[in-house]
């Protein structure tokens, strides 16, 4: 086998965290509205997501292997949607 070799960090990589957020937010800004997809079809979406993580294999799904993790997940995507709690 070959060796790994380590390289330094050039480019997008060298910038600090708020230039590289500010750079990568302009790409999504590059797309009007009215051409987002997703934003349009949230079952366009789902489904996009569903078939995506299909495509994973179970030993690398942290939320299979931690049911915690997972709850905590919903709970926080709930929050952020202001869904009301069911319980």
């Amino acid at each position: 086998m070959g060796t790994l070799h380590k390289t330094a960090a050039r480019g997008f990589a060298l910038m600090d965290e708020d230039k590289q957020r500010h750079i990568a937010s302009k790409g999504g800004q590059s797309v009007p509205n009215e051409k987002r997809s997703f934003s349009l079809d949230h079952a366009l979406a789902a489904s996009a997501g569903r078939k995506g993580g299909q495509n994973v294999p179970d030993e690398k799904r942290s939320f299979s292997k931690d049911r915690d993790l997972a709850a905590q997940a919903g709970r926080k995507g709930g929050k952020s949607s202001g869904a009301k709690n069911v319980d």
